[in-house]
């Protein structure tokens, strides 16, 4: 009785843990998305999919309220988008993808944690050409015709649909975010998450224990309260 009252206590830490996390993040992406292109989400598709993806990981709706509403605040012209380069462990590389109102915070923030861990921040597009930037739309795959899918896509910049463990991910050109996520929501299937990747070009292997250490490089950048998205070329 008291193993399984501890088991429910910590996976309940773990959830709180998340959210407190994930939650902040998405209400700035969604503070950024309005503030960018208006606080109609109907003619915002930024907005529409900063707010989708906020609500497949729960955010309540007060809080998406209340972020869309903080773009019209003073304190929303504070916050700028910019992002940062760096090297790891082994060959790693990181394209970090920050909203900030203080820039110094953010890069002195992420510089200690390269420092501590084995890794050095570099110059800005140092590293831009490893990467290429897709935009990646999921939805599930069960109860779809994905052949038939694929085709009426291409027409909204669809490039490539790839299926993995039940989830199909629609990929194409970093500038066809939005139609592609408007040829989704015209086939009426609700897509799961709508993003804008940054995907190696040269993708790198490592061992599980090079890996254990990357990660933990991984999880220290993600943890700070100013970074938004990590990609990385680990394949």
């Amino acid at each position: 009785m008291g193993r399984a009252f501890e088991c429910r206590r910590r996976a309940k830490e773990a959830r709180w843990d998340k959210m407190s996390k994930v939650f902040p993040k998405l209400a700035k992406s969604i503070t950024m998305a309005a503030k960018e292109g208006g606080a109609d989400p109907d003619a915002n598709a930024r907005l529409r999919v900063a707010i989708a993806n906020a609500k497949a990981e729960n955010l309540p709706k007060d809080k998406i309220d209340a972020a869309i509403k903080r773009a019209e605040g003073k304190g929303a012209d504070e916050i700028v988008e910019i992002s940062y380069e760096g090297k790891g462990p082994h060959g790693s590389l990181f394209f970090i993808e920050c909203a900030t109102d203080n820039s110094n915070r953010t890069v002195g923030n992420l510089k200690t944690i390269f420092n501590k861990n084995g890794g050095q921040m570099v110059n800005s597009g140092q590293l831009d050409f490893m990467f290429t930037r897709k935009a990646v739309v999921e939805f599930p795959a069960g109860g779809v015709a994905l052949d038939e899918v694929e085709l009426e896509l291409i027409d909204y910049g669809l490039e490539e649909l790839e299926v993995e463990d039940g989830v199909a991910r629609a990929v194409g050109d970093y500038t066809a975010f939005a139609t592609l996520n408007e040829g989704v929501e015209k086939l009426g299937i609700a897509a799961t998450r709508s993003k804008l990747e940054r995907i190696p070009t040269q993708p790198v292997e490592l061992s599980d224990e090079q890996m254990g250490e990357v990660e933990e490089l991984l999880e220290k950048i993600e943890d700070d309260d100013d970074v938004q998205a990590v990609f990385t070329n680990i394949g």
